[in-house]
């Protein structure tokens, strides 16, 4: 008999402020909208936004086309800003921290090889050579890229070059990961390789990473906690609590009937979404060609 949703973690939003914490606070969201004028007409991305999110967690936003995921992220990053409600990401002496960003597809410098790439925050904070040879030199090794550390990226393969980027940002060494759909674009062996690769570095450091996906699979495969998001105007749908252990091996994780169950049940709240998201498309293509 398979699991009822609240055995397996899947939760309301309201739910979520009210359970027991054991960790520590890293992000957290409180009410955050976001608002873009588009061609005269206000048109809301985000709509009441609230997240809490330990250090260390693996967190996964899923949701439809146009949701505001990579707003949302790039509100997080400091790279817009909401247009209400508010969000802090601090250390406990009330500073800011380091953050990284992986884009979806290529966002590694052509013209620098795979080495400078991975070095490239380090160098511009000015850390000691003897730093930035020990920990790219560890990232390479990581990622598979030991051997190409002279090649420049037109010489890699999309998911070389994917790997390229996760070794700049864990050299990089920061308490926050920001992820957005870095691996949209790869086929499913490369994917799956990857997949396999982020988690040996995430069990190694424990970063608070915070991941964007269309894939429900990549979203169980990898999270810890996972965020279901409405169509637009983007707003929590609910929260799923993944019930799998760690260390994970991607494949043995992906024959377990357990792991069938937690994906069909996202699926089936994430479903609706969905299509709304499709209708909506629909209905814009069509005003514009009448």
């Amino acid at each position: 008999m398979m699991a009822t949703n609240a055995e397996r973690g899947l939760v309301l939003p309201g739910a979520t402020e009210s359970r027991e914490r054991d960790n520590e606070v890293k992000i957290s969201v409180d009410h955050l909208s976001k608002q873009f004028d588009v061609k005269g007409r206000s048109v809301t991305a985000l709509d009441d936004i609230n997240i809490t999110i330990d250090k260390g967690q693996f967190f996964m936003i899923v949701g439809p086309s146009g949701c505001g995921k990579t707003t949302l992220l790039r509100i997080l990053a400091g790279l817009e800003k909401p247009s209400s409600g508010s969000f802090s990401i601090k250390e406990p002496d009330g500073s800011r921290p380091e953050n990284s960003m992986v884009f979806q597809g290529d966002s590694i410098f052509p013209w620098m090889t795979v080495w400078d790439n991975a070095a490239y925050g380090l160098t511009m904070r000015n850390a000691p050579k003897s730093e930035i040879k020990d920990t790219v030199g560890h990232y390479l090794d990581k990622t598979g890229l030991t051997a190409f550390a002279d090649a420049y990226p037109h010489q890699l393969s999309g998911g070389m070059r994917q790997r390229v980027s996760i070794a700049r940002a864990f050299s990089n060494d920061p308490d926050v990961l920001f992820m957005d759909e870095p691996f949209s674009a790869l086929d499913e062996q490369n994917k799956t390789l990857l997949h396999e690769e982020l988690l040996k570095i995430w069990d190694e450091t424990r970063k608070t990473v915070l991941f964007i996906t269309h894939s429900v699979d990549e979203a169980v495969t990898l999270g810890d906690r996972i965020m279901i998001m409405t169509s637009q105007p983007g707003r929590v749908k609910a929260f799923v609590d993944v019930p799998f252990e760690r260390p994970r091996d991607v494949l043995e994780l992906r024959q377990r009937p357990e792991y069938g169950e937690v994906v069909y049940d996202i699926w089936q709240q994430l479903k609706q979404e969905v299509n709304t998201s499709a209708e909506i498309a629909k209905e814009r293509a069509a005003a514009k060609v009448r």
